[in-house]
């Protein structure tokens, strides 16, 4: 009847465990059993939810922009070897994203595994089932921040004085 992730969209045929039908799609209103009956009713509900999940697509679209342009930094206590002290969650990536962006995410649109190391890593939002636009998620070490911007300045420091004191060379043509 709805769509539903990882399963298929709204008027598909499926087979799928006893549990799962019986439990959970079931109760929750996503899913009927598939009578002779509510076959009949398919192709109905498959043009009728097309045209929602077109619509809805069109709205998210202009957060999914925001969200794929987006790009978020941690700065956290970790090791010498990289490894954090304790973790960077779904939990704080939402609330950072919904802090910079004032959109209402809550966590369980994000796929992300607890991040333990430092570096990038790349998390997936999950806003309809056709948009999930990807977030980047950058994990410093705590005081890093100074450095890094200082190491980044001194760099493009000797590569202008690299580049005004080269003199030029011609290379003769064979």
């Amino acid at each position: 009847i709805k769509d539903v992730y990882k399963l298929g969209h709204a008027g598909d045929v499926k087979k799928v465990a006893d549990g799962y039908g019986r439990n959970f799609l079931i109760p929750q209103g996503l899913a009927v059993l598939a009578t002779p009956g509510a076959l009949k009713t398919v192709e109905r509900i498959r043009e009728k939810a097309a045209v929602e999940r077109a619509q809805i697509n069109q709205e998210m679209s202009g957060v999914a922009d925001l969200l794929s342009n987006l790009e978020l930094q941690f700065f956290t206590k970790a090791g010498e070897t990289g490894k954090l002290y304790g973790s960077i969650t779904t939990q704080m990536v939402v609330d950072e994203v919904n802090k910079k962006l004032g959109t209402s995410l809550n966590r369980h649109q994000i796929e992300l595994a607890p991040i333990r190391n430092l570096g990038e890593h790349l998390a997936i939002v999950r806003l309809t089932v056709d948009l999930m636009p990807k977030i980047k998620v950058l994990v410093n070490r705590e005081g890093e921040a100074a450095k890094v911007a200082a190491v980044k300045a001194q760099a493009e420091k000797v590569a202008i004085a690299v580049e005004s004191t080269t003199p030029e060379v011609e290379i003769p043509e064979e």
